[in-house]
């Protein structure tokens, strides 16, 4: 239905939604180049930098089992600005003098939290015949933000704006303030969206009875033929994601001889690819036939295993697009159908923190493995070619479980 599809047609509040996630996101990937240019600044390590963006994910993991229930229980554009608040606070600890890594660790906290919620409410404003939509125009500002966030933190660690602040501050702590200030756009932001009205059952405050609620969600999604397909797929995408996003950074600098801050525009060319991939697929293709993305999966890891024969900028540029154009068309559609799924069978920020458990949870090993190759020293682009052949088996491995499902195509259960 193309009025489905038509942004203007979603839910009043959608819109500012958007607008919201957007400047928090901005902020986000744009701290992170900010804090390894922090660290090399500092004299530390190359193998410390995914482990940035390790600290920042091992909440999503540790808290799963009570960030679901917290979005449930209050307003979820409320928790969202607490959340940034939050998020604030990390960056004044880096101010403070806190080593990047603890600080970018109470950053991913205030994150943790705020991604059931924000995940959450689309599933409360959307219908289900929109939810593709939806994620499409999610999805476009997440990996916008990702875009422009990186190239802002390419922008506020090079030799011009160091040039442009010099006399009033240091470099970074003026690119900390702005940063500051994104955070502060983003939860006023929040503070104008409206409570869905959504309600649910009140559940116990006990950790241990949360964890054991939380581990039979987590049960009942993987063991959902819909819901532990698309699920396997999106936590394989997003520790692939986690992962290139620094081996990238590490490719410019070795193979293309690039600084930090030209590095990070490379990562701005992967995410315009994700952004027209994403809103391809929000536009051709329906939650029907969501499941016949899955072959994208398999070029993906391809492609990762040809960008180790790439050695110019020239090609890059085409080649770290494809990348991304394949991924935004892949995900999208998986992400609608995992959550259009998990709101079924669970409730909606018990299903997205289910969801994030598992993603970041292959955030974390895949970013630690990576770490712990650059720390032996690893030769980069032998690694990245093991990296790509593993994703593309893997993707290989899950059509061939759909095929012997026998479902033709996986839509939500009244869909069909």
């Amino acid at each position: 239905m193309p009025a489905a599809r038509c942004p203007s047609q979603l839910p009043p509040g959608f819109h500012l939604l958007i607008a919201a996630q957007f400047a928090s996101a901005l902020a986000d990937n744009a701290l992170l180049i900010v804090t390894i240019a922090l660290l090399q600044a500092q004299g530390q390590p190359g193998w410390w930098a995914p482990l940035l963006k390790f600290s920042f994910t091992i909440s999503y993991v540790l808290l799963a089992p009570f960030v679901g229930p917290l979005a449930d229980a209050m307003p979820k554009a409320r928790l969202m600005a607490w959340m940034n608040g939050l998020k604030t606070l990390g960056v004044l600890a880096l101010f403070a003098g806190l080593h990047p890594v603890a600080a970018f660790a109470l950053v991913g906290l205030g994150a943790a939290a705020y991604a059931p919620a924000k995940y959450g409410l689309i599933t409360e404003l959307v219908p289900a015949r929109q939810l593709v939509a939806a994620n499409g125009w999610i999805e476009v500002s997440v990996v916008s933000a990702a875009l422009l966030g990186t190239v802002l933190g390419g922008a506020l660690v090079s030799a011009w704006f160091g040039a442009l602040v010099s006399g009033l501050a240091q470099p970074l702590h003026a690119a900390l303030a702005l940063l500051l200030l994104t955070y502060g756009l983003a939860a006023l932001l929040q503070l104008g969206l409206g409570d869905s009205g959504a309600r649910y059952p009140a559940c116990s405050r006990r950790p241990r009875l949360l964890l054991r609620e939380f581990m039979a969600a987590n049960r009942k999604l993987w063991r959902d033929a819909e819901g532990g397909l698309s699920l396997a797929v999106t936590t394989l995408f997003w520790g692939v994601g986690a992962t290139l996003q620094f081996a990238v950074l590490r490719w410019a600098e070795q193979v293309l001889h690039l600084r930090l801050d030209q590095g990070a525009y490379l990562q701005a060319v992967v995410a315009v690819g994700v952004v027209a991939g994403a809103a391809l697929a929000g536009r051709l293709v329906p939650m029907s036939r969501a499941a016949r993305v899955l072959p994208l999966g398999v070029l993906l890891g391809l492609l990762l295993v040809a960008m180790t024969w790439v050695d110019s900028l020239a090609l890059a540029w085409p080649m770290l697009m494809g990348v991304g154009a394949v991924g935004g068309l892949l995900v999208v559609p998986m992400n609608a159908l995992l959550q259009q799924r998990g709101y079924q069978l669970l409730t909606a920020g018990r299903s997205i923190a289910v969801q994030g458990y598992n993603e970041n949870l292959s955030i974390l090993v895949m970013l630690a493995a990576y770490a712990g190759a650059l720390a032996l020293d690893t030769p980069l682009l032998p690694l990245m070619t093991v990296f790509g052949s593993l994703i593309a088996l893997a993707m290989l491995a899950l059509l061939r479980r759909r095929r012997h499902s026998g479902r033709q195509d996986l839509a939500p259960q009244g869909q069909r």
